[in-house]
């Protein structure tokens, strides 16, 4: 018989299987990349974030004292604790659209980001130097990243730079 009239049932399931099986590796490339992205873009924001606040700390005005310790009327000075609490004075909340929203230690409903730093100084033979680090966080529960465990998690920035004075 050379008469084919048309596809056989089985040749039709074969077709469907294989359309089916496409379009659901579709479906799944288009999740992975949807989620990928939305991790690109907080972690974008959020590095610009953290570059926005080390600008900010290394325009302050910065005077040490004869240890070599920053004056705290100067406007750059040592923060007390690391970047793994919310220490207010170095720590703010900050809107999807980068406003800043509160700095307690507390994140107000309105807060996107929590962006903390800290200002270390450190000993140099070429002259007073300060650590400025700053961590910019989505705000939510970082469990072990907060006890030491993990210093930045998927979606976060740190950025760290050392400011000296030159020697006179």
């Amino acid at each position: 018989m050379n008469d084919a009239r048309g596809s056989t049932l089985v040749e039709a399931l074969v077709a469907t299987l294989i359309l089916t099986t496409g379009l659901l590796t579709m479906a799944e490339l288009v999740r992975v990349a949807t989620a990928t992205n939305i991790v690109a873009k907080s972690g974008t924001l959020a590095t610009f974030l953290a570059e926005q606040k080390v600008e900010q700390l290394r325009a302050l005005a910065w005077e040490f004292d004869a240890a070599g310790v920053p004056v705290s009327d100067a406007g750059l000075q040592a923060s007390p604790s690391s970047l793994q609490q919310n220490t207010p004075g170095f720590v703010e909340h900050v809107d999807g659209g980068g406003q800043i929203v509160g700095r307690a230690a507390q994140p107000p409903p309105a807060a996107v980001y929590t962006r903390r730093w800290s200002i270390e100084p450190m000993p140099s033979s070429a002259g007073p130097a300060v650590l400025i680090q700053v961590l910019v966080t989505n705000v939510r529960n970082r469990g072990r990243a907060d006890q030491g465990a993990v210093s930045r998690l998927p979606g976060e920035a740190r950025l760290v730079t050392l400011k000296m004075r030159k020697p006179r």
